[in-house]
């Protein structure tokens, strides 16, 4: 009884407005606990929506408030506090009606608190049943509002109101049960949002949705009768259910966001020019297109509006919680091999050094370029044809014969003209870079379709707002990368993509440990890896098999028609073959050098050395070029074939197994390459 009496003899003094100095002086000595709190670190997008949240040290979420709706305000002062607006601290008619219900009844009824006290106890972390403890809330919400406007008190309580769990703050509350941003709140949402901190253990919805529905109606109820909603509002509120789940915070761009966090551990928010929307759907595309293609496969993308540089989506793991697909690790950063996504580079510097054009003819046959032998990945070769024709089909020894003339030097100076990480091994770059002997990140090739996009102009591709940049030296002149543009457009699309001109390149690594597709229209570019972030092969794994539907399907879920590509440059040569000035007409390589010593001698057509082959009822169909006929096949050593006038034949053979094939012109002269049959 007499800490009741002490309590109702402070309540009164207060409530009396007795002012003596003694009394300023106390408020003013106070000393008050810390007003700066901690709040989750943000990762927010191009229109400031929440891509990710991470929690405070003591695994909280508590986020800034933001901006909230104000039928939630006005419902929380007209429930907890309606003289908010004009007390100075403590509302003394509530503090004496709080002490008269204690004295009558034996035990506290209701608290009193205003607002402001209960921020006071929300920063102390202090109690709310003994009266000592109210006291100290008392002087400390005085002393507050002395220091601090109505307004930051109030952003402090719905930054620390406690909602269950691990829950601090309205926001935090509103995306966890609500599954929004406290923006615009429906009644009901308000009222059980102003409801929950009461008792937030007992009235959690998720855990106990009956007690949180009852406390919600019970503020419908005084919000109705102080006339801030209507009876017929209040009722139609009422109906609606309590959210029974507490949902995920958002994670979209995790490892993006960790990225951020890391460089820059000191902001609470971090800006960037992504696109939620987008985000989220190709994170979907990721996960799904990854759970199709089998076992510890994850699938990375990168996408940019190529005018500005700005990232619009980045998605660094199928799913980054998955440690059996490295879920960690962000494929759009990691250095790996970019099989045939380079050739476009390649032709756009022949073209633009007067070395080819897209209607010379080159040869695609078995050469030698000192000790390196490239082969096509189908080990076919296709004899003389159009360039334009060989980099849409992606034919490996006419690219290495025009990289052995330009210099492999040139394309990863290009490429790092093109603000590009490129790592060769060893250091010295050698032929096979054509072929994708590098490493380079996806976002970094990406880059560089981005500089072919603007017809040679690279730019810095960025996911910070201001960060993207146009870069200082072209890569080449606009006519020669509008020529690439313009055979890479006229790739046909995967079955069943929607059709467009897309100008697109895929790639595929050595041991099929890497599939890609890189592709842009007029107005964005993106970039799709697969494989397996460990490194390990993926059997069968091609980039158009692969990863050229899902860049597609990029594209789709990006906007619903492909951007125009640009015309051409004026001094673009757009000429047939037999039109282009004479060195234009058919490319020579300077130092390559057929397999055999003499032009003329016979040479195997088919198969290519190496390969290995299916022989349908034990027969291999067999071509040589050049050579005088007739000739002699042998298999093994064996003769398998006379006097062959043509230069195509059958051989029978003895049914899977390692075979030499030999063949022998009139002259004597021969060749022989090896096979596997299965």
């Amino acid at each position: 009884m007499r800490a009741r009496g002490i309590f109702l003899a402070a309540a009164l003094l207060f409530a009396g407005g007795v002012a003596r100095d003694g009394f300023d002086g106390w408020v003013d000595a106070t000393i008050l606990p810390p007003l700066s709190i901690e709040t989750s670190v943000e990762v927010r997008d191009r229109d400031d929506r929440l891509l990710r949240a991470f929690t405070v040290a003591d695994g909280r979420w508590r986020l800034e408030p933001g901006a909230v709706d104000p039928l939630f305000l006005k419902m929380l002062t007209t429930y907890e506090d309606r003289r908010f607006a004009d007390h100075s601290g403590i509302d003394a008619a509530a503090l004496l009606r709080a002490a008269w219900q204690a004295l009558a009844n034996g035990q506290v009824v209701s608290g009193g608190s205003t607002l402001t006290m209960q921020v006071a106890r929300l920063l102390e972390g202090s109690g709310t049943g003994r009266w000592a403890g109210k006291l100290r809330q008392i002087r400390v919400a005085l002393a507050l509002e002395r220091r601090l406007p109505k307004r930051a008190i109030l952003d402090l309580y719905l930054r620390l109101a406690p909602y269950g769990g691990n829950l601090e703050g309205v926001r935090a509350a509103s995306l966890a049960y609500l599954g929004k941003e406290p923006w615009h709140l429906t009644a009901a949402e308000a009222a059980l949002l102003v409801a929950i901190p009461q008792s937030p253990e007992r009235r959690r919805p998720d855990r106990f949705p009956g007690a949180a529905s009852e406390a919600r109606d019970r503020v419908l109820a005084r919000v109705e009768a102080a006339g801030v909603l209507t009876a017929e509002r209040a009722a139609a509120a009422r109906t609606e259910p309590v959210p029974a789940l507490r949902r995920d915070f958002p994670d979209h761009a995790a490892l993006l966001s960790e990225a951020l966090r890391r460089a820059d551990p000191s902001s609470r928010v971090h800006h960037t020019t992504l696109d939620r929307a987008l985000q989220a759907a190709l994170e979907k595309l990721a996960e799904d297109a990854a759970n199709r293609a089998g076992d510890r496969l994850s699938v990375a993308i990168v996408v940019a509006d190529h005018r500005t540089g700005e990232i619009l989506a980045s998605v660094g793991a199928a799913d980054w919680g998955d440690e059996a697909r490295n879920g960690f690790i962000d494929m759009t950063q990691a250095l790996r091999s970019p099989g045939s996504t380079l050739k476009p580079f390649v032709y756009a510097l022949a073209f633009d050094q007067g070395l080819a054009h897209p209607e010379t003819l080159i040869d695609d046959r078995p050469m030698a370029f000192g000790g390196y032998e490239p082969q096509n990945f189908d080990r076919h070769f296709r004899g003389t044809l159009p360039v334009r024709e060989a980099l849409i089909q992606s034919l490996n020894i006419p690219v290495v014969s025009l990289t052995e003339a330009l210099g492999p030097a040139n394309l990863l100076a290009t490429l790092r003209r093109a603000g590009a990480r490129a790592e060769v091994p060893g250091g010295v770059p050698g032929l096979a870079v054509a072929l994708g002997g590098l490493g380079i990140s996806l976002q970094d090739l990406v880059q560089g379709y981005a500089g072919l996009a603007r017809l040679g102009a690279p730019v810095r591709l960025s996911a910070l707002p201001g960060k993207s940049e146009a870069l200082p030296q072209r890569l080449f002149g606009a006519e020669a990368a509008w020529l690439v543009t313009d055979t890479l457009s006229r790739l046909p699309p995967p079955a069943g993509a929607v059709p467009g001109r897309l100008a697109y390149k895929t790639g595929t690594s050595y041991g099929h440990r890497d599939a890609l597709a890189v592709g842009f229209d007029g107005a964005h570019v993106a970039g799709v890896w697969m494989g397996r972030a460990d490194g390990t092969p993926v059997p069968g794994a091609f980039g158009g098999d692969l990863a050229a539907p899902i860049l597609f399907e990029v594209f789709g879920r990006l906007k619903p028609r492909f951007d125009p590509l640009p015309p051409p440059p004026p001094t673009t040569l757009i000429l047939p073959n037999d039109r282009l000035p004479q060195p234009l007409r058919q490319f020579r390589p300077r130092g390559a050098a057929f397999s055999a010593s003499v032009p003329d001698d016979p040479k195997v057509a088919f198969p290519p050395d190496g390969a290995t082959m299916e022989a349908p009822d034990g027969a291999l169909a067999v071509r040589v070029r050049d050579g005088t006929a007739p000739f002699l096949w042998m298999v093994n050593g064996a003769p398998a074939a006379i006097q062959q006038a043509g230069r195509e034949t059958l051989l029978r053979l003895g049914g899977r197994g390692f075979y030499r094939l030999s063949v022998i012109d009139a002259q004597g002269r021969s060749a022989a390459v090896s096979v596997t049959v299965n």
